[in-house]
C-alpha cells in the first residue's frame, strides 16, 4: 500500500478541522501536515507542533529553493507547507494537509501522483450562512463578504477528485477514510 497526500479544502464552518481531528485521532498511520510561519509563537505553541517557526529570511530562502507545496502571506507575516516534510513524512505514513483551494490545487500541480484532493462541502448554502452567523463574530458586511468567499471555493469543487458534503461528522468521516483507503490500495 502506497502513502498519500490527502488534501482537505472547502469552506470556513463546513467542519474541516473537526473531521481532520476524527481521522488522526482513528489512523496512527495518518499524520498532519506541520506549516511554517515567519510570525512569533502564542502562549503554548511549540516549535514543529503547531508550526515550524522561521525566519522572514528563511522562508525567502525557501520559496527560491522550491520548498513550499503552497505559501501565503497574512498580515505581513508568512505560511507555507514545507514539501521537504511532507516528502520525508510520506515515507512513513499517509499526511493530511487541511488547506485552502489554491493551495490544494498547487499541491496536487506539485505531487500529482501523491496528492488527493478532498473538498468538504455543506448541505447547503442557507446551512453553511446559518452555522456561520450563528457563531456571532462577523457583522452583515464580514458575513456576506464570507459567503463570496465560499461560492468562490465551491465553484473550484470540479477540480477535485472528491467531494464530501459534511452533513452528518459520522458519515462523513467514514467517507473520507474509504476514499484514503482506496487512494492507498492503487497502482501508480
Amino acid at each position: 500500500m502506497r502513502n498519500v497526500l490527502v488534501v482537505i479544502s472547502g469552506p470556513s464552518g463546513v467542519g474541516k478541522g473537526t473531521l481532520v481531528r476524527a481521522l488522526l485521532a482513528e489512523d496512527d498511520k495518518l499524520v498532519e501536515s506541520v506549516s511554517c510561519t515567519t510570525r512569533a509563537p502564542r502562549a503554548g505553541e511549540v516549535n514543529g507542533r503547531e508550526y515550524f517557526f522561521i525566519s522572514k529570511e528563511e522562508f525567502r530562502d525557501r520559496i527560491a529553493a522550491n520548498d513550499f507545496l503552497e505559501y501565503d502571506e497574512h498580515f505581513d507575516n508568512f505560511y507555507g507547507t514545507p514539501r521537504s516534510f511532507v516528502e520525508r513524512q510520506l515515507k512513513e505514513k499517509s499526511v493530511v494537509l487541511e488547506i485552502d483551494v489554491v493551495g490544494g490545487l498547487n499541491a496536487k500541480r506539485l505531487m500529482p501522483k501523491s496528492a488527493v484532493l478532498i473538498m468538504v462541502a455543506p448541505p447547503s448554502l442557507e446551512e453553511l450562512e446559518k452555522r456561520l452567523s450563528g457563531r456571532g463574530s462577523e457583522d452583515e458586511v464580514q458575513l456576506n463578504e464570507r459567503m463570496r468567499r465560499v461560492r468562490y471555493e465551491l465553484d473550484q469543487a470540479p477540480l477535485y477528485d472528491y467531494v464530501v458534503v459534511n452533513d452528518d461528522l459520522q458519515r462523513a468521516k467514514r467517507e473520507i477514510q474509504d476514499i484514503i483507503r482506496k487512494e492507498k490500495e492503487k497502482t501508480i
